[in-house]
């Protein structure tokens, strides 16, 4: 776009004016900043001799003439933030999990997911497992590797994918289940149910072990050859299933998934396997030589779990509004692995989780939970809060719709994953603020932690992982119910 320039015809054939792109910006700020110094000047041009309310008025009135000039000639929405928010939230919390250093922060680095929809994993290694590891081996700078989980998470989702398409051979292929599930076959994101069936099927490893690839920090290109190849797939297999029994149609699938691995390795690197034998060595906080050997199986079971934080043992905790409470659902064709375990959720009302995150800050627990982190929310300073944006001063109106009418009408879903690691409560003894650790790089907020408000918690968190042993066992129960299946399309399947 920045080469296109207009001009009149006739006078091409002579000459062409190239636009500097940097100097037509400056030259686009300057006259910004003249119409700005020109509204004023022209304000203050009547001659005051005393300063009465209504001369403040009409200065208020010119105020907001140059309000608008600047809300045209920027990004509206940030400049609507308001100046009280960011002060009033500072990240001060009063509850903090044990071990923490300065800041009530664990050891280790800020983790970065780049260009890529690992937040999810990021969440469940980098930030919740990785605890664990650093309390047992008592270590200072650790993290797991996330690309190690993400290979297997792409595989497996190759698998189930085309699993899928077998069952659903006789549906019409432009059909809405049908074609839902084509729109992104090996999709970066994931819940923890997901993250769940590959630790337990893969273990986990240090990062040092397998790190980060080109592609597993800028996904998607790899993620476009995957999916046209497996949607190919999918149509071969359609086409197979007129006339093929169902062992050939197996054998074509086994074919079909070398060529996903074998993509994988190219783009991602051969990571080992859960049985293959591993060495790592390391230093301990005390600067001390230490080294371990072992599958990554047997690390996720030595390292990666400690009491009252099995990951088998913990659930996911939701809020929706739209559905009963007390109920357990499940949302139908979501998954990783093929017949593992089904994302499961508890439905409660908000003071429930609330109580629950609380507790497991208590309980030295990282919580991850999913949330609509793009409404009322700001990276550079770390900070999501309801009354972040002044919409009424420039609009002259709120958005009211609640978070029922949010998720009804497709305004809202999870759309990202991150953990709890502390809580500010009052005297009342209800939340006022959250201490939260995302996976955007120690650039973003404060050296990579953000703040989350009490009122935002309310209007856009709708999953937090907790641990059965720190909730009323009412709810631990809901479990054994028969769940109630949601479509693929309904927003609690979206993946964060």
């Amino acid at each position: 776009m920045g080469s296109a320039y207009s001009t009149n015809k006739s006078a091409m054939t002579n000459t062409v004016e190239t636009i500097d792109e940097k100097k037509q910006y400056l030259a686009d700020q300057k006259a910004a900043l003249q119409r700005a110094r020109s509204a004023s000047l022209d304000a203050s041009a009547e001659a005051v001799p005393e300063l009465t309310a209504d001369v403040c008025n009409k200065w208020d009135k010119d105020l907001e003439q140059l309000a608008r000039l600047i809300l045209t000639n920027n990004d509206p929405i940030a400049t609507l933030k308001r100046r009280d928010a960011v002060i009033d939230d500072e990240k001060v919390f009063n509850v903090n999990l044990k071990g923490t250093g300065d800041k009530g922060q664990y050891p280790g680095p800020r983790v970065n997911q780049a260009s890529s929809g690992r937040c999810w994993l990021f969440a469940t290694t980098a930030n919740v497992l990785r605890y664990n590891v650093i309390e047992v081996l008592k270590l200072g700078d650790f993290q797991l590797s996330q690309s190690y989980l993400y290979f297997y998470d792409k595989l497996e989702k190759a698998n189930f994918y085309l699993e899928t398409m077998l069952e659903l051979v006789d549906e019409p292929i432009e059909g809405r289940l049908v074609s839902f599930l084509n729109q992104a076959p090996v999709n970066d994101g994931g819940q923890w149910d997901m993250a769940y069936n590959v630790v337990e099927k893969y273990g986990i490893i240090p990062h040092a072990l397998y790190p980060d690839a080109f592609s597993a920090t800028a996904s998607s290109r790899m993620n476009w050859v995957l999916t046209a190849k497996l949607r190919e797939f999918a149509l071969d297999l359609r086409k197979l299933s007129k006339t093929a029994s169902k062992e050939q149609l197996a054998k074509v699938k086994a074919s079909q998934m070398r060529e996903i691995y074998q993509t994988l390795c190219i783009t991602l690197g051969t990571p080992p396997k859960n049985d293959d034998k591993l060495t790592w060595n390391y230093y301990d906080k005390e600067n001390k030589f230490h080294s371990w050997s072992g599958t990554p199986l047997e690390f996720y079971d030595q390292f990666g779990k400690r009491k009252g934080m099995d990951p088998k043992d913990s659930f996911s905790l939701i809020n929706d509004p739209r559905n009963e409470y007390g109920k357990l659902y499940t949302v139908k064709r979501l998954g990783n692995v093929w017949k593992g375990p089904n994302v499961r959720y508890v439905n409660a009302p908000i003071e429930v989780v609330e109580d629950a995150v609380i507790a497991g800050i208590k309980a030295n627990t990282p919580l991850f939970f999913g949330c609509d982190v793009g409404k009322f929310s700001e990276s550079k300073n770390g900070i999501m809060d309801t009354r972040l944006y002044d919409l009424g001063a420039a609009f002259g109106y709120e958005l009211k719709m609640d978070k029922a009418q949010r998720l009804i009408t497709g305004e809202s879903s999870a759309t990202h994953a991150m953990v709890i690691t502390a809580v500010h409560v009052g005297e009342d003894g209800r939340p006022i603020k959250y201490k939260v650790e995302n996976s955007w790089s120690k650039d973003r907020g404060e050296d990579g932690w953000f703040m989350m408000t009490a009122e935002w918690f309310r209007g856009f968190v709708y999953q937090v992982v907790v641990p059965r042993s720190i909730v009323d066992k009412k709810w631990v129960k809901v479990l054994d119910q028969e769940p109630i299946a949601l479509e693929p399309w309904d927003p609690m399947g979206a993946l964060a």
